[in-house]
């Protein structure tokens, strides 16, 4: 989210955040800064406008609302959005879920018609050294936006343009369905591993046993997409997995995964958007899946013992 707002910012668009503790009383002492990758970028405090519930911008009609939360956090988002009624997004702006995960989006029908909730997908990692900074660490591709329900993909056009301009490389997508099962995929094989783990990316590839147990969690993503409809990039398991460990993984070699991070932090981490839903689609489409059901059990566990 910070990065989005640096980029936003440093593009002269207008920005309202919503921001919570700790980062909400950095950001208002010391205002946002995005290092790393890409050009450096520097807000003022003063420059800033930063809430802690969006109905206390007294603003309606934004163009934009987009949402960089924790997945944990939808429901209670979902419903502050819901009390500040109709209007506060107008006609041709949306919502813009900038989330891992996927399902994400049925916290929001009640917010909006879904041809206003639009996806974003990253291959971009972030890390926050501190509460107002955003670090990028890895670049493998532009953001990514699309509609899974028919939007009008030219109302993102002014958002990927202020996005650009701000050096945050961004496009929008007619397939976004399959590029966040892509995702899906990177993610599901290496986030909880790293966590439970405690290693990069790069540590999970060098193991032959991690890569047995990566092997397996991708074939049962597989096997769930093709029971339940979707589709991605690559036609089997085969294919991804030589993409994966030839293409995808290598260039993400020190990459730290945001649920290690959040484990490091103890807090609850975004494992039921990630494989918490390969199990509910396995359970609801009959498609065994006891990789990721172990992996899903023992990220809980973690967390119940913080």
């Amino acid at each position: 989210g910070l990065a989005m707002a640096a980029a936003l910012y440093d593009g002269d668009v207008e920005v309202d955040l919503i921001a919570r503790g700790a980062t909400r009383e950095s950001i208002v002492k010391n205002g946002i800064i995005r290092k790393g990758i890409f050009k450096d970028i520097s807000i003022p405090a003063q420059k800033v406008r930063v809430f802690e519930h969006p109905g206390e911008t007294g603003v309606r009609g934004y163009d934009y609302v987009l949402i960089s939360a924790k997945t944990t956090g939808n429901a209670e988002i979902a419903e502050q959005l819901g009390k500040c009624g109709q209007g506060l997004v107008n006609a041709s702006g949306g919502l813009v879920l900038c989330q891992n995960g996927f399902r994400n989006e049925q916290y929001y029908f009640k917010v909006l018609d879904k041809r206003q909730i639009y996806t974003a997908s990253f291959a971009i990692g972030f890390q926050r050294p501190e509460p107002y900074i955003s670090q990028v660490t890895v670049f493998s591709s532009p953001i990514t936006i699309g509609s899974l329900f028919d939007g009008d993909l030219q109302h993102l056009n002014p958002l990927v343009k202020a996005l650009e301009n701000g050096d945050l490389p961004a496009r929008v997508s007619q397939t976004i369905e399959k590029i966040l099962w892509a995702k899906m995929l990177y993610n599901c094989a290496l986030n909880p591993l790293s966590a439970l783990l405690k290693v990069n990316y790069g540590g999970l590839g060098k193991s032959p046993d991690a890569v047995f147990i990566m092997n397996h969690l991708i074939e049962e993503i597989f096997r769930v997409m093709k029971a339940a409809g979707f589709s991605t990039l690559w036609n089997d398991a085969a294919a991804y997995k030589k993409q994966f460990y030839e293409k995808i993984l290598p260039p993400t070699y020190e990459h730290r995964s945001s649920t290690l991070q959040d484990m490091e932090r103890r807090i609850k981490t975004e494992i039921d958007s990630l494989n918490g839903v390969i199990v509910d689609l396995g359970e609801e489409y009959h498609v065994d899946v006891p990789y990721n059901t172990m992996i899903l059990r023992m990220i809980k566990t973690m967390q119940s013992l913080y």
